[in-house]
């Protein structure tokens, strides 16, 4: 019998696609054959809608194949993937972790083991087991927390990944050693939610403990970056780390949500519009060159014209640049769900609006770049990154993985030219 190695599929954000990429090393090491993998999301109706039809597009062009389904999704719904006739076995996000699960299916894994392999995911208290050296090609990924503790109104996320649990910091930095090692020029912490990092190690550290030890034991690593933070739980070490350390990148993706206090409220989130702000202003004051991401959600339950108008004066009072915007879709057993619900057409209105106030802040921010040097990250031929995450294309080709300091020529649709 010939191996066919498994085909993955990756719905979501980095940590599925971190993940996936220990999958990948567990299934080939168990000699899985001829399966087709799909790593699926939670956080909307809609990101659980695409991944029936992601499915069904697998199974047309994989007949053969026998599918597993697991990520968010498969952990929250498992009933509603194995009642699907194109699904042969729904695992839970522990369970893909688990080198024994991969070990039970081996080559020819159908009838020798469970269809649906879901356990409690709030009983998981380890993190670290499946530590990979670096996923990405010139940027490597590296998780350093998972899970949730917090319980905001309108997400299934905790449910899908349990508790949050941190990699200790001793982990974490011989990790980055390594991948220093193999010439990774930046490296991005990640988590789902990062700035809780530390609560559950001896001691309690905090984020920015963590990011001044990288920076001070990993002394050849370029370029540091955090990905998405709870503004409000920032502690003190990060914002010295933003204000000191040239290494960390000047960009901060931000899960705001919403810019009502009330709506806030009723998200059980746990800062309000003048938090928010006032961080931004205070990440600015110590590193001017700071750009801002941001989740926001439109259409929450009770959201009124006037509480959307907050949400809409956020973007430029927080000089956010890089807009995630979600249409707000009810997640069954979220209390939210509960809540009465904005018009749907209205929801798309307010989320149109609001990527609109997106794009003018992108326009302004890669008009005021022309003229500027920037050092860019080269991750393909003839395109790379900033500092702040800023898109730059070139018209010839440059050193892969590489850092580079270039002079920003101009400006063409999303990107910068160089």
């Amino acid at each position: 019998m010939s191996l066919k190695p498994p085909v993955f599929s990756t719905l979501g954000c980095r940590l599925n696609a971190y993940e996936t990429e220990a999958m990948k090393e567990l299934a080939e090491a168990a000699g899985v054959n001829g399966a087709v993998i799909v790593n699926t999301c939670a956080v909307t109706s809609e990101a659980v809608r695409k991944a029936r039809q992601e499915i069904r597009k697998l199974r047309r062009d994989h007949p053969d194949a026998k599918i597993i389904v697991t990520g968010c999704a498969a952990q929250t719904e498992p009933e509603t993937f194995a009642s699907m006739d194109e699904v042969d076995v729904v695992l839970g996000n522990t369970e893909k972790m688990q080198p024994e699960t991969w070990a039970a299916m081996g080559p020819d894994f159908i009838g020798k083991t469970e269809r649906i392999q879901v356990d409690d995911i709030m009983s998981v208290t380890e993190t670290a087991g499946h530590l990979i050296d670096g996923f990405g090609r010139h940027r490597a990924y590296v998780q350093v927390q998972n899970g949730c503790d917090h319980r905001c109104t309108f997400c299934i996320i905790p449910y899908g990944r349990g508790n949050s649990r941190s990699v200790p910091a001793g982990v974490v930095v011989e990790q980055i050693k390594r991948l220093v090692e193999k010439n990774f020029n930046e490296v991005v912490l990640t988590g789902v939610d990062l700035t809780s990092w530390g609560a559950d190690l001896p001691g309690e550290p905090k984020l920015g403990d963590l990011v001044m030890r990288i920076l001070k034991l990993v002394p050849d690593l370029p370029r540091l970056r955090i990905s998405s933070i709870d503004s409000i739980e920032v502690d003190e070490n990060l914002m010295q780390a933003i204000a000191t350390e040239s290494r960390l990148m000047p960009h901060l993706h931000l899960s705001l949500q919403h810019g009502d206090d009330l709506i806030l409220k009723r998200m059980k989130r746990r800062h309000l519009r003048d938090d928010a702000i006032r961080f931004c202003e205070e990440a600015l004051k110590l590193r001017p060159d700071m750009t801002f991401g941001a989740d926001i959600i439109a259409g929450f339950p009770t959201e009124t014209d006037a509480h959307f108008e907050n949400s809409l004066k956020l973007v430029d009072e927080c000089n956010l640049t890089w807009l995630h915007v979600f249409p707000y879709s009810p997640r069954p057993g979220t209390p939210a769900a509960r809540m009465p619900q904005v018009n749907g057409r209205k929801i798309k209105e307010r989320a149109a609006l609001l990527r609109a106030a997106g794009d003018r802040r992108v326009d302004l921010h890669l008009g005021a770049q022309i003229g500027k040097t920037h050092k860019v990250l080269i991750e393909g031929p003839r395109m790379g990154r900033t500092e702040q995450f800023t898109e730059v294309h070139f018209t010839s080709d440059q050193p892969e993985g590489e850092i580079i300091e270039v002079v920003i020529s101009g400006r063409d649709g999303d990107h910068l030219l160089a």
